[in-house]
């Protein structure tokens, strides 16, 4: 059987989830999902229709994965991370099918090139995040793109390849009357009405 932390989870019959997973309380994983071995997901989580989660994967509580997303081996999401349909995490930065004398690569060819999504960033559809970025606290990342770079805390960015665009806050909202001193960035979101303090770093 699979762990079963602290209660009870749900797990669709048509997904397929790892006795060596270990799933936390109140999670609930849906059709045709896989998790595989050693993979780790919080409590109160929601992996949607034809999610893949590969071997030793580590996702936090309260993260929601939607439909049909792909999460290799050497990513950890924290928790509160949003994942739009049809995102893809990679995880080899010399992808090759077959080694320099032809032979197949077998599973000792290659080395995971870790990817970090820190707590409640939200990544928009469709995007591809390629493997060894960081993605910082409530960032949030356009329907479409593709992120190549480290990505600070709080940047909206969007295009291909990920360009910053503004920040956001916590709401999810683009803050305005931004302005920049002793490399932070501040600006109030009308939405929510906070004022938002954020450390300033650039995304070429």
């Amino acid at each position: 059987m699979v762990t079963i932390v602290n209660k009870t989870f749900y797990v669709h019959p048509t997904a397929e989830v790892s006795p060596e997973a270990h799933i936390g309380a109140g999670t609930r994983i849906w059709r045709q999902a896989h998790v595989r071995e050693h993979a780790s997901i919080g409590e109160s989580c929601n992996i949607g229709k034809g999610v893949y989660i590969e071997t030793r994967v580590r996702i936090g509580s309260r993260v929601k994965i939607q439909n049909h997303v792909s999460v290799f081996e050497g990513v950890t999401l924290e928790d509160g991370v949003f994942v739009g349909p049809h995102v893809c995490f990679t995880n080899d930065m010399f992808p090759r099918a077959i080694a320099p004398d032809g032979k197949l690569k077998g599973a000792d060819d290659w080395q995971v090139t870790p990817t970090l999504v820190r707590y409640g960033a939200s990544i928009g559809a469709g995007s591809v995040i390629v493997c060894g970025v960081t993605i910082g606290e409530f960032a949030l990342i356009g329907a479409g793109s593709v992120v190549t770079k480290d990505v600070p805390a709080h940047a909206l960015v969007l295009g291909n390849p990920a360009r910053l665009h503004g920040y956001v806050c916590r709401c999810a909202r683009r803050l305005s009357d931004m302005q920049e001193r002793d490399g932070k960035v501040s600006g109030w979101c009308e939405f929510c009405g906070q004022f938002c303090t954020i450390e300033s770093e650039a995304v070429s």
